[in-house]
């Protein structure tokens, strides 16, 4: 079972731990279990409860009426009040419960509302990525499985590879061309794919070679392609024993192209200072250089 302190429940809501406390104690909103010790602890059905009730409260349904709805009463309120919901933060939370529920129908009914209201670029910087960033949390706390993280990850990555072969070709007389790659043992791609979509709607040329790409099978392709531009990152440190190191190499191997990193190697980027790798901290920096 899964287990939450108060405090996870602060970080993955953004309700204060001394609210829920006053709505546990004068609402009888949600009843914690406790430890040997009398440490609170709360489960997977109590995080899905303050989330839906923490979307009725935004809402403006007052705590003290919240407090008399039954369970399925909560789930059916938020659901009606949701659907045609743009508010942000209830985006991120529907998500979360529908991710959760394992619920595939919701979770795309919830991009396309935030597409058609937003526009498919700001959906992935203003919810999707949000959203990702929340379940990196509750990865770290434990309080998400890694079936339901893969499940609501590959969602987005259908999106993201869908969207990105309906871009119309643009005339862009200043294109370049980018190879875009994820480094050995590297396999979290939703950056990568989400950058690709933003350089070729744009109307540059893109080499996607996706995950774990080996030096050896880039440089190959690089002599074959002849790109501007190599674009990579990582999201862990996991794949490397020392990034600058690693950094070094591909600044060796390619002298004569522009090296873009994110991630966790702009740090490391930024430290080694090498003429041809550039960091980049967002997609504005991404943006100068197209």
């Amino acid at each position: 079972m899964d287990r939450y302190s108060i405090s996870d429940l602060e970080k993955l809501t953004g309700i204060m731990a001394g609210t829920i406390r006053i709505w546990e104690r004068r609402y009888r909103i949600i009843k914690p279990h406790r430890t040997d010790t009398n440490r609170r602890w709360y489960d997977s059905d109590d995080l899905k409860r303050i989330l839906n009730i923490s979307i009725l409260y935004r809402k403006g349904i007052k705590i003290s009426r919240i407090a008399t709805f039954s369970g399925p009463e909560i789930e059916e309120k938020v659901k009606l009040l949701t659907r045609e919901s743009t508010d942000t933060e209830t985006q991120i939370d529907s998500l979360i419960v529908a991710m959760s529920d394992l619920d595939e129908e919701r979770i795309n009914d919830i991009l396309m509302r935030s597409v058609i209201n937003r526009g498919f670029e700001p959906t992935f910087t203003t919810v999707v990525f949000p959203f990702l960033r929340r379940v990196g949390i509750m990865w770290h706390t434990g309080s998400v499985d890694i079936g339901a993280e893969h499940f609501v990850s590959n969602i987005f990555r259908k999106r993201l590879i869908s969207a990105i072969d309906t871009l119309t070709p643009q005339v862009n007389p200043d294109a370049k061309k980018f190879i875009m790659y994820l480094p050995e043992n590297e396999l979290h791609e939703m950056g990568l794919l989400f950058y690709t979509y933003i350089i070729r709607k744009r109307g540059h040329s893109v080499l996607y070679l996706g995950q774990s790409t080996p030096i050896s099978g880039l440089v190959d392709v690089v002599e074959r392609w002849h790109p501007d531009f190599l674009v990579t990152g990582a999201l862990t440190s996991l794949s490397f024993d020392k990034p600058e190191d690693y950094l070094k190499r591909i600044s060796t191997a390619f002298r004569d192209k522009k090296i873009l990193v994110s991630g966790i190697l702009t740090p490391y980027a930024e430290k080694v200072s090498l003429e041809n790798i550039i960091p980049f901290e967002s997609l504005a920096d991404l943006k100068k250089h197209l």
